[in-house]
């Protein structure tokens, strides 16, 4: 007896030990990264993290209102894919004009345009119609909630592309992001039949899931050409240049766009659709106008956080705006 008491005291400062030591490990890992994320701070000046807070947030917001319209746009009688794809890029005037006076006010001079940088130009633009054409279609046969959620799979090409053409890093947060994202698409490519429209066929849902894949997949390789752009030919030099690329990508989206129109005869057809549009041709007239400034502002805020970031950070974001694209469209649309 007294040699059991003896050995008592002796295993109670091991059992000690072991419980503190992950806490200790814990503790010093959360210090690492509150150390990391201040010195990340510090390296930038404040209007660098003022303009990156405001360009996610067109992305939050904008990207999301965007959606919501191409749904309102075919709940209401459009029909034509040409025409809400068209009203995607019209909207690049606006971009034109904000960099008029940013010449001004930055005293610089545009970017000359070398034969190499404009065929860069039209390769993202003929991309960025594709891309605009893809998701015109998915909306079409799919709710929006549903649509955003596929939608977020753009994270995983962001990441695969960034990391094949820009050499950008996959910490284990994007790998993490990357499992939960492909395993909710499977889910919902299991659960079809809970969350389609009355009227749709399951080749029209099929379809549809598959342009959304499609358009996320070359939504991905857009961002991660993009900012090859920037750092190839235009470099970081400031945030005209951000304002050039997405005012001449979105010229090239638009001319594109417009010949499809043409040929599909569609530009007659938005003065049929107006005219048998649920709320009237004013109704009409306002889903397509805001859906150009609701799309460029969430590009611009795109192309704007691939300037000052990454194209992971561009691609979570846009992995973020699910949620609040698919609770808006429960709430006005009822999706099912």
């Amino acid at each position: 007896m007294e040699r059991e008491s003896e050995q008592l005291p002796q295993t109670q400062p091991t059992d000690t030990f072991e419980v503190k030591e992950p806490r200790n490990h814990v503790f010093s890992k959360v210090s690492g990264i509150a150390r990391s994320t201040v010195e990340t701070y510090r390296s930038k000046p404040a209007s660098h993290w003022l303009l990156l807070a405001l360009f996610g947030g067109f992305m939050l917001t904008a990207f999301p209102a965007s959606s919501l319209l191409s749904r309102l746009y075919y709940n209401n009688g459009g029909q034509s894919k040409w025409i809400l794809s068209w009203a995607a890029v019209a909207g690049w005037p606006l971009t034109a004009i904000l960099l008029i006076p940013t010449y001004i006010f930055t005293k610089s001079r545009p970017t000359p345009l070398s034969l190499k940088l404009a065929a860069w130009y039209i390769l993202l633009g003929f991309l960025s119609a594709v891309d605009n054409l893809m998701y015109a279609w998915a909306y079409a046969y799919l709710p929006a909630s549903t649509a955003s959620l596929l939608a977020a799979s753009s994270l995983i090409f962001s990441a695969l592309f960034g990391y094949l053409l820009v050499k950008n890093k996959i910490n284990l947060s994007s790998v993490n992001a990357i499992v939960i994202i492909t395993t909710g698409v499977v889910i919902i490519a299991l659960d079809s039949k809970s969350d389609r429209y009355p009227g749709i066929t399951n080749k029209q849902y099929i379809l549809g899931f598959v342009w959304d894949i499609l358009g996320s997949s070359l939504h991905g390789l857009i961002f991660a050409l993009s900012e090859l752009v920037f750092i190839k030919i235009l470099g970081r030099r400031s945030f005209y240049v951000v304002l050039e690329q997405q005012v001449m990508v979105s010229f090239a989206a638009f001319i594109f766009t417009s010949i499809g129109m043409l040929i599909n005869d569609d530009f007659t057809g938005m003065k049929v659709e107006a005219r048998s549009f649920k709320h009237g041709e004013v109704a009409y007239a306002l889903v397509i106008a805001w859906s150009a400034v609701t799309f460029q502002l969430g590009v611009l805020g795109g192309t704007g956080v691939l300037f000052l970031a990454s194209t992971v950070l561009a691609g979570v974001l846009n992995a973020v705006r699910v949620p609040i694209t698919a609770i808006a469209a429960v709430i006005w649309f009822h999706d099912p």
